[in-house]
C-alpha cells in the first residue's frame, strides 16, 4: 500500500487533470460564444471552471478568495500556505471533493498580492491533522473525513481548545507535535476580495 502523502499526490493530480480537461471544454465553447460577463460562481458548484469563489479563513474572518488559475506554469514567485482543514462552522467552506475548510495567512493589502498590483497570490495546498500524539492526548480534535482514494483522514477542528480559523495555530511550534502538515503537491493562483 503507499503512503498518505504518496495517494494524495495523485488524488490531487488526478482532480487538477479533471478540473483543467473541463476548464479547456469550457475555453472552447467561450470562445465560439458572444463575450458576456459570467457570474462568479462558488467552487462547489457543478461545472464550475476558474474564475470561481471560496470563502477562507484568514486571522480569524472568512474573506472571499477568487480561485484564478489552478495549475499554474512553474515560477521562482514566492509562494503562501493555503492550509485545508476540517470545518470550523456548521457551513463548511468547501464541500469538494469533502467537506473542509480553508486557512491563509495575512490578507492586508501591504501583505498580499505581487509587485503589479493585481493581489494575484501563488498558493501552496497542505493538508491539516491531527497527529496520532494530538488524537492520544486530546490535544487536536479530528474530524474523520472519508476521501475517495485516501480513506478515512483525522482532519483537524481544534488544537489545544482552540478553532484553526488563523494560520497562527497551525504553524504555532508549540502544537507542532499535535498536528501534521501534509504536502498536498498543488499549486494556484487566487487573489483575495478587498475588506
Amino acid at each position: 500500500m503507499s503512503s498518505l502523502p504518496d495517494r494524495v499526490a495523485t488524488t490531487t493530480l488526478a482532480a487538477l487533470t479533471v478540473v483543467l480537461a473541463v476548464d479547456a471544454l469550457t475555453v472552447d465553447t467561450a470562445a465560439a460564444s458572444p463575450v458576456q460577463p459570467a457570474p462568479l460562481v462558488n467552487c462547489g458548484a457543478i461545472g464550475a471552471t476558474t474564475p470561481c469563489f471560496e470563502k477562507v479563513w484568514s486571522d480569524d474572518n472568512q474573506v472571499k478568495m477568487t480561485f484564478v488559475d489552478l495549475n499554474p506554469a512553474p515560477s521562482t514567485a514566492s509562494v503562501r500556505n493555503f492550509y485545508v482543514l476540517a470545518p470550523q462552522t456548521h457551513t463548511p467552506q468547501g464541500t469538494v471533493p469533502f467537506l473542509h475548510d480553508h486557512v491563509i495567512g495575512d490578507v492586508s493589502p501591504q501583505n498580499h498580492g505581487d509587485d503589479g498590483g493585481t493581489n494575484l497570490v501563488r498558493y501552496h495546498g497542505y493538508f491539516v491533522l491531527c497527529s496520532a500524539q494530538g488524537i492520544s492526548s486530546g490535544g487536536c480534535v479530528p474530524a474523520m473525513t472519508s476521501i475517495p482514494g485516501l480513506g478515512t483522514i483525522p482532519f483537524a477542528k481544534a488544537v489545544n481548545g482552540h478553532e484553526l480559523t488563523s494560520a497562527d495555530p497551525i504553524e504555532s511550534p508549540e502544537n507542532s507535535g499535535l498536528l501534521t502538515i501534509i504536502d498536498t503537491g498543488g499549486e494556484f493562483i487566487a487573489t483575495i476580495a478587498p475588506q
